[in-house]
């Protein structure tokens, strides 16, 4: 997970939208439980905002440079899912001068 120590160097904010009942944003809750607190002391600049809605579906944004945001559904996945999603949006933001 080194790759977390420089999340803040290709994304510019995290947001992870669930429900705080709803079965389907279960393993989204528990991955915030469970990884905030190693990301944000990685990464204590870098905005990690979790937005709590009843009924909504379970999502993963990252937002880039200029604004542009990249947007994945959680629905019916595991923690280590969401964990690799969030990895696969970090690697998205890398500018081609640091590959």
């Amino acid at each position: 997970m080194a790759w977390r120590a420089s999340l803040s160097r290709s994304v510019k904010e995290i947001r992870v939208l669930l429900c705080q009942s709803s079965p389907a944003s279960a393993a989204a809750r528990e991955f915030v439980k469970k990884n905030y607190g190693d990301i944000k002391a990685r990464n204590p600049s870098l905005p990690f905002l979790v937005r709590e809605c009843s009924g909504v579906q379970p999502q993963l944004w990252a937002r880039y440079d200029m604004g542009v945001e990249r947007c994945v559904q959680l629905d019916g996945l595991t923690e280590a899912q969401i964990d690799k999603k969030l990895e696969e949006l970090a690697k998205a933001g890398e500018s081609p001068k640091s590959k």
